[in-house]
């Protein structure tokens, strides 16, 4: 005997209920994916007072990190107005309120909520350690005054320390070699890959009061003394890094015309680096005032000095020369100049050697690239084999050159990471498709215990 229509319908609608869950339970197993929720953004704040100007880094990264290193990028620079802060030493108030406006710049974009959360930091570079040297209470006044003023601005500062030499040159290598990708980088599969070691980038930093170098050599650091060493994004690196402080722009500048009224004591000073026909009158006292310079002026000059250019640049450079000691690296293979260690270099260097204002200093062209020619080909070392390796550059991968970027990389590295939410997602069409199934199913189940209940037997 076979099914009555009540039973076809029934077994039917049993059927499609069925098939209908089964799919559904398919799409949720098979398709569904771990994910991370987006995370809130941090921010932080790093103020860099360095020797000829001060200026304020705004930096951006994701609260969860990768590797434990913080996912940096840079949201704002910002040029503090007027000198740097050593130069603030008859007023040092006025050098923490020169700090106001970039500060006030940065909290505009920054969550008003998150003002209180924000870490700033301050780091003082060579103008300050020159003035350590030369008069330590000086210095002191005005790292209050700083740490007056931002202490009660609406951040959480960290702190205003003087930066050593070394920590300076090994922060600005990580941030060149972090905006070139060179750590580490998202590969177009979606992971974060770490490139090859031959792929890291030098970085020489030419500021106004010192320069340094940085790279990782071929082979071992042998003066320990020069090594620094850190771990990034689950990697540890050994780097050779030294700063020359006195050998920077502004300070061979002054050191040079020391030199020149040394050697020649007169009311008139003819100056070789100086454009032929150019003169000026320089007051004497203030060319003496640097630790750099330990010599003191002659009894039988004048208060102001009055200087001629005779636009020679044979004599400009002899003259320049002299403010390096090559003679003590003589017979040293692995020697820069004054008598300082340097194994060999390697790879490619970016140089970083901008000197903000100088459109006012056109008289000092001549003898800065003059200077710069010196300092890399006989003090460094660069021959005309490895002068292509040279890239004179601003920022790297969109962020400024310099120790900020590595700094707060290494900062984030100490601030705990906020672990992300994790949940399970779909793609929009198979979620759209697990409904319609599971509403089929629904609809079918209904319909059979309907037929059950309520159709009557044939």
């Amino acid at each position: 005997m076979g099914l009555s229509r009540k039973e076809q319908v029934f077994l039917a609608l049993l059927g499609a209920s069925g098939v209908s869950g089964l799919t559904a339970l398919i799409l949720l197993l098979v398709e569904a994916t771990s994910v991370l929720l987006p995370t809130d953004i941090k921010f932080g704040i790093v103020f860099d007072a360095g020797s000829s100007h001060t200026s304020l880094f705004l930096y951006q990264w994701p609260a969860n990190k990768e590797n434990g290193t913080g996912v940096v990028s840079q949201a704002l620079a910002c040029q503090v107005e007027g000198p740097g802060i050593s130069s603030y030493t008859s007023n040092p108030a006025q050098a923490g309120e020169s700090l106001q406006g970039c500060l006030e710049e940065a909290l505009v974009l920054i969550p008003e909520a998150q003002h209180r959360k924000t870490p700033t930091f301050l780091g003082a570079t060579a103008g300050m350690r020159l003035l350590s040297q030369k008069n330590s209470s000086q210095a002191r006044d005005i790292f209050a005054a700083v740490t007056q003023v931002l202490g009660r601005s609406p951040v959480d500062f960290w702190g205003a320390e003087l930066l050593a030499g070394q920590d300076e040159g090994a922060f600005g290598w990580i941030t060149v070699n972090y905006g070139l990708e060179t750590l580490v980088k998202y590969s177009f599969t979606g992971e974060w890959i770490q490139p090859p070691e031959e792929t890291l980038v030098g970085a020489l930093d030419m500021g106004g009061a010192s320069t340094q170098i940085t790279f990782v050599p071929g082979g071992p650091i042998l003066d320990k003394s020069t090594q620094a060493d850190f771990r990034l994004y689950g990697s540890d690196y050994s780097v050779y890094t030294h700063s020359y402080l006195c050998f920077g722009r502004d300070q061979i500048l002054s050191r040079l015309l020391v030199g020149l009224v040394q050697s020649r004591p007169a009311a008139l000073l003819r100056h070789p680096c100086y454009l032929s026909g150019y003169q000026t009158t320089l007051a004497l006292a203030p060319l003496y005032e640097s630790p750099c310079v330990h010599t003191t002026p002659p009894l039988s000059l004048s208060q102001n000095l009055t200087v001629e250019g005779t636009g020679n640049p044979g004599a400009c450079v002899s003259a320049i020369r002299e403010l390096f000691n090559f003679s003590s690296c003589q017979g040293q293979e692995d020697c820069a100049f004054d008598g300082v260690y340097q194994p060999p270099l390697r790879g490619q260097f970016y140089v970083e050697a901008s000197y903000p204002g100088q459109d006012r200093w056109l008289r000092d062209y001549c003898a800065s690239g003059l200077y710069i020619l010196t300092l890399l080909h006989e003090g460094y070392g660069f021959s005309e084999e490895t002068w292509p390796s040279l890239e004179f550059r601003k920022q790297a991968g969109g962020v400024d050159i310099g120790w900020t970027l590595g700094y707060m990389l290494n900062l984030t590295g100490m601030i705990p990471a906020d672990a992300p939410a994790q949940w399970w997602a779909v793609n929009h069409g198979v979620w759209v498709a697990k409904v319609v199934f599971m509403v089929l199913a629904l609809v079918a189940v209904l319909g059979a215990a309907s037929v059950q209940l309520f159709w009557l037997q044939d």
